[in-house]
């Protein structure tokens, strides 16, 4: 695996099933990729939210027996983003190599992979696919990761709460987690969630936020050309 060529992708699950299956823009985003592949002789390796999906399994549970454990809900929302991974890699069958890493820790399929796709999904309760995606880019040497979510920036408030919220195209990490939650739970929606982000801050890793759905944005950050995101890195 050749560290320099290869990209790392946070996919939302937002993205892949919104509220159906998104089969439109999975369409447009297989159509990208095989493209960078081809012109760029990139590499990709995905990480698969669990997104509406899981959100809806740990609700029916919560609701159908109150006293769930969150390990339990945790549980539902990891196989949510597993059931999204196979998805992701039966759509690029002939590029994704066969096997789905779900323990971030065991990457040796993944080093002598030769594929140009490889695909990653949830791991185990207290651990989000953002945090998943952080030690990936920690064990294969990736200093960049793209994470692709449902808005076009970080604002320094909920813009669906507060009209007035603005915008920020780069900020620190530090930044970034004064204005985010404190604690990791089952189901939490934020841009990255905060366990991850204080991980990524000590590794020193550079995050990109891009709205997934926008993917002539996302192939113009790709070519080094100019971009609407966020942009989260140290001083």
């Amino acid at each position: 695996m050749d560290a320099k060529k290869t990209c790392i992708i946070n996919l939302g699950g937002s993205l892949i099933v919104p509220d159906k299956i998104n089969v439109e823009f999975l369409q447009e985003f297989r159509a990208l990729i095989l493209k960078q592949i081809e012109k760029n002789d990139r590499r990709f390796l995905f990480i698969t939210g669990g997104g509406r999906t899981a959100r809806r399994y740990a609700n029916a549970a919560q609701l159908i027996s109150p006293d769930v454990k969150d390990e339990d809900r945790d549980w539902l929302g990891i196989h949510a983003t597993r059931l999204n991974a196979h998805l992701i890699r039966t759509i690029f069958r002939d590029y994704a190599h066969p096997r789905i890493n779900t323990n971030p820790h065991d990457l040796e399929d993944f080093f002598q992979c030769k594929n140009p796709i490889m695909i990653a999904a949830g791991w185990r309760p207290g651990f989000s696919t953002d945090y998943d995606t952080v030690l990936l880019a920690r064990y294969l040497n990736i200093k960049k990761v793209v994470n692709l979510s449902n808005i076009d920036y970080v604002y320094d408030k909920d813009p669906s709460k507060f009209p007035d919220a603005q915008k920020i195209e780069e900020m620190s990490w530090k930044e970034f987690r004064k204005i985010n939650t404190s604690e990791w739970s089952p189901g939490l929606s934020a841009p990255f969630d905060p366990v991850a982000a204080a991980y990524a801050e000590k590794e020193d890793l550079e995050v990109v936020t891009l709205n997934g759905a926008n993917l002539k944005n996302l192939d113009a950050y790709m070519e080094g050309e100019k971009f609407n995101g966020t942009l989260i890195k140290n001083n």
